[in-house]
């Protein structure tokens, strides 16, 4: 049985702490972190701490915290022997101090009290010794069907292409909805709509799905969007985002 310690209380620290609470094959024997209040969420499950000088013993050390704070916090591991991963998607491997270093990244968007199944979720992974990845891969086969060996440099362009993919729809996603609300619309209506088109690129490429005014150059139904936008951000983005269009598909026009 792997033993684990968790040194973060965020959203990805309970996400993982929850995925490997049900594992049989992996033990988590304490969870770290600077946040007490957060801790104390622990307290009747495993053994916790917000002294990092008493970070017990264990096979690996999984390292959740923010980006800017994953160096800092393994200086605290490098007198230990286990493994010691970060979780980040944009921050190297060898930010981390200890010569026994690697990266268990679950790309996935985590929310606060939203179930996830871990299952589906991948988890890239990467290793500086060779028989730390085949530990490192063990404990993200435990609970993932989807575990990835990719290099930092990938690792950082995945996690870019995520920002694209996830982030900037989401916000995207908010603007359609203030733009619902401001005429008293549901954005429900939309719904079905983003559903879909998830699905669609399932089974076809993004490019393959692309659909719209810009895409078939509907100039007229792009400048009565225009019209209707007041929002300068807002616009500007329109315009950016329909001029991106056009050209991706300009030879086809």
């Amino acid at each position: 049985m792997l033993s684990i310690v968790i040194v973060g209380t965020g959203n990805v620290a309970k996400h993982l702490f929850n995925a490997f609470a049900k594992s049989e094959e992996v033990k988590i024997v304490q969870v770290v972190g600077r946040n007490q209040n957060s801790l104390e969420g622990f307290s009747n499950i495993v053994p916790f701490s917000n002294d990092f000088a008493q970070i017990v013993d264990a096979d690996v050390y999984i390292i959740a915290v923010k980006d800017d704070a994953i160096a800092k916090v393994s200086q605290s591991l490098a007198s230990k022997k286990g493994i010691v991963v970060h979780t980040s998607g944009s921050v190297e491997m060898d930010s981390i101090v200890s010569p026994n270093r690697g990266v268990f990244y679950p790309l996935q968007t985590f929310t606060k009290d939203k179930a996830l199944d871990f299952k589906s979720i991948p988890i890239c992974i990467e290793a500086k010794q060779d028989e730390s990845l085949k530990v490192v891969q063990m404990l993200g086969e435990d609970i993932s069907e989807k575990v990835y060996v990719i290099t930092s440099d990938q690792r950082k362009k995945l996690h870019l292409a995520a920002v694209f993919a996830n982030n900037f729809t989401n916000h995207l996603y908010s603007i359609s909805e203030s733009i619902c609300l401001q005429e008293g619309l549901s954005f429900e209506l939309l719904q079905p709509l983003i559903l879909e088109t998830a699905k669609k690129i399932q089974s076809i490429s993004p490019k393959e799905a692309q659909t719209g005014p810009a895409r078939r150059n509907d100039k007229k139904s792009i400048q009565n969007h225009l019209s209707l936008l007041k929002d300068k951000k807002q616009t500007e983005l329109y315009i950016l985002f329909s001029e991106a269009i056009k050209k991706r598909y300009e030879e086809e026009l």
